[in-house]
């Protein structure tokens, strides 16, 4: 069994399981990454639409992501691998009274924690956005937005080929098609964990199990408040690029809560919507509904889309929280077990940044982040006295 020895062992090989098991692996540590799919970000990662931003309202998913975006756009020139990146920023317009006092608020805890955003004018907005329909249903009328001209997006894809590749290099071992199917804790302690095809020893495990994340914690007697949220998204064809930032327009539609949009490293679109009411589950098939609803959306704040043809479409998951802010946190009962889940649907964007803390936490017994801003993610908090407002 001394092959079967490990320092660490993370469940799951997405979005937040590969890099984590990366920067593990670049401390020296002897690291295992089991995956019940077959290869490396099969399960919710494929599924993300390749946003990147520290664009939010909480503390501590902010300076994640400013660490996140350190990482992801030096990646090419620290380590040779074009994952597609582009800073493009993030560009929020707004067309209500309500959102402009609500968005300008925000500024205020935005700048407080270190991100580079701003108020701009309706005119600033019509230059990032060329042929934005200015006006909208019943006397809406765009004011004006925020934009973070430091936020962008990148490859999924890619990306998480280059994290893989790089944990291979510095030794993590990883097992595909193997499902785990409990984890061992004698007197309070990790000892491993047990697949349909071995067993594993190890004092350190941690669940980055996405939308399966409720059920691997029950293997550790955990219940742990994630639960899947459908969200479908759809990609264009190739068209000369005309826009740079990843636009996110918050008004509520018929059937949406929001939407946003990019045109990505190869100049294609792709676009998504938040479901209202959301859509609980883990059904993954593609419905009927989403190209009428999504068009309808993109039309009506941008025109010149009529003319653009829609290649593709697909459904994916996001791991909600009760207040849309992720769970990384120690067990206290369990010594050695952690959690790295609920990352909402962004764990691409808060992946690299989380697996920084995550490594820091087990290495360290601190995260890089202050201890106040890392609270947020606790997982003992009072999941209803906070909600992310970007989320």
């Amino acid at each position: 069994m001394a092959n079967n020895n490990y320092d660490a062992i993370v469940i799951g090989a997405g979005s937040v399981g590969i890099p984590t098991a990366m920067e593990l692996a670049d401390n020296k540590l002897k690291v295992l990454v089991l995956e019940k799919e077959s290869s490396p970000g099969q399960g919710q990662n494929k599924a993300a639409i390749g946003g990147v931003r520290a664009t939010f309202s909480d503390p501590g998913k902010i300076q994640v992501c400013l660490q996140s975006l350190e990482i992801v756009s030096n990646w090419q020139e620290n380590h040779g691998d074009d994952i597609g990146w582009i800073r493009g920023g993030y560009c929020f317009p707004v067309y209500t009274p309500a959102m402009e006092k609500q968005l300008k608020d925000l500024l205020v805890t935005q700048h407080k924690y270190g991100l580079n955003i701003d108020w701009v004018s309706a005119e600033k907005i019509k230059e990032l956005i060329p042929g934005i329909n200015p006006a909208g249903k019943d006397g809406e009328e765009l004011r004006g937005g925020t934009y973070s001209p430091e936020d962008g997006n990148l490859s999924p894809l890619k990306t998480m080929n280059a994290f893989y590749h790089r944990a291979k290099r510095l030794g993590a071992e990883f097992r595909f098609n193997e499902s785990v199917t409990g984890i061992n804790i004698e007197k309070g302690k990790i000892q491993g964990v047990r697949s349909d095809k071995g067993v594993y020893n190890s004092p350190v495990v941690i669940i980055a199990s996405g939308a399966d994340a409720r059920d691997v914690g029950e293997l550790a007697n955990l219940d742990i408040p994630v639960s899947p949220d459908c969200h479908e998204a759809g990609i264009t064809e190739p068209v000369e690029r005309f826009f740079s930032p990843l636009v996110v327009d918050l008004r509520e539609r018929p059937g949406s809560r929001n939407f946003y949009f990019y045109q990505n490293y190869d100049c294609k679109i792709i676009f998504c919507v938040t479901p209202e009411p959301p859509i609980w589950g883990k059904d993954r098939v593609s419905t009927s509904d989403y190209l009428p609803l999504v068009s309808r959306r993109l039309m009506e704040f941008l025109p010149r889309f009529k003319n653009i043809r829609i290649r593709r479409i697909w459904r994916g998951l996001y791991p909600m929280t009760p207040d849309g802010i992720p769970i990384v946190d120690k067990v206290r009962d369990v010594e050695g077990l952690y959690l790295t889940v609920g990352l909402c649907g962004q764990g691409l964007m808060l992946g690299p940044g989380v697996a920084l803390n995550m490594a820091s936490l087990i290495l360290k017994g601190k995260p890089v982040v202050s201890q106040e801003v890392f609270g947020e993610f606790s997982f003992y908090r009072n999941f209803r006295s906070t909600v992310e407002l970007l989320k």
